[in-house]
């Protein structure tokens, strides 16, 4: 990667622990969830109804593999040849690992042209990157940790770089179109909540935010500093209270919104004739992982 600053900021570890009592687990997508939808949140975290895989999802799912497979070979044989190679075995290893998958296509012509699509997406990574010029530190990498409130913290990075100085670099890889100016924040939550963990975990502030969004061929880049990612923190804190007020009063109301057309779980919501299934009696383990889908098309 390339150098970047060093951090000049204190860092402040206190309100960090890596074990004790876990009271309940949050991760990037479960959190948007939440702050999109609290009875979407229900339906995924605590109900854990299953959500029915699209060609958007599978696609990026697909993208985000070969990419992670791309840097087990040496710099120079990183080319989007090797790349595009890798579509059908990786396709392959997903199928295999979810049947499911493979009754998005009719035909083989129809998996052909889905695959194009993907092949599209990684001819885009390669104009934002040079990957043999990169020899990244992790690659869909966990990271978490436990605040002294017990709330963890849990996602998977998609790629970690560090300069020779110990700078960091989280990149994240974006199958969906490119955020307008004014939805830029948003597409940001997911990156902020990884600097946080790493911060509290590791004592480093990464030094850059970056998106990539292969198809649209752009890069949204963001610097986090302390303060910041202390606002965050508490943000995160006062969002799970909320989640905590919820399942402790059985109260997740929907929240109508355009992307209810997106949503899986239509038939069971109020808010479009539905009734939700029984509040489960029993609640999953507080320091059990709630699914975390490393990829996206988001």
């Amino acid at each position: 990667m390339s150098a970047v600053l060093p951090i000049d900021h204190a860092i402040d570890p206190a309100s960090t622990r890596t074990h004790g009592d876990v009271r309940g687990s949050l991760s990037p997508s479960r959190a948007s969830d939440f702050k999109t939808c609290p009875l979407l949140y229900r339906f995924r975290a605590i109900d854990r109804l299953p959500q029915k895989p699209t060609v958007a999802t599978a696609r990026g799912t697909l993208v985000h593999a070969v990419l992670e497979r791309l840097f087990d070979v040496a710099p120079g044989e990183r080319t989007v040849e090797h790349a595009a190679e890798l579509l059908a075995p990786e396709w392959d290893k997903l199928r295999e690992a979810e049947p499911a998958l493979g009754e998005l296509f009719q035909d083989a012509d129809s998996l052909a042209t889905w695959l194009k699509t993907a092949r599209g997406m990684l001819d885009g990574y390669f104009q934002l990157e040079d990957p043999n010029r990169l020899e990244p530190a992790e690659r869909e990498q966990l990271v978490e940790v436990v605040l002294e409130s017990g709330l963890r913290l849990r996602g998977f990075v998609d790629r970690l770089d560090v300069a020779p100085t110990g700078d960091m670099r989280v990149v994240d890889y974006k199958t969906g179109a490119a955020p307008r100016e004014a939805f830029e924040g948003k597409a940001l939550f997911q990156l902020k909540f990884y600097a946080l963990v790493l911060w509290r975990s590791r004592d480093v502030v990464p030094r850059l935010l970056r998106l990539m969004y292969l198809g649209d061929r752009e890069i949204l880049d963001y610097a986090p500093d302390v303060d910041e990612l202390r606002r965050f923190e508490r943000n995160l804190q006062a969002l799970w209270a909320a989640i905590d007020r919820a399942t402790t009063q059985r109260d997740f109301r929907p929240n109508p919104s355009k992307l209810c057309g997106w949503c899986d779980h239509q038939a069971l919501c109020p808010a479009k004739g539905g009734t939700p299934p029984p509040f489960p009696e029993v609640l999953p383990t507080p320091g059990e992982p709630l699914v975390i889908t490393p990829a996206s098309e988001d």
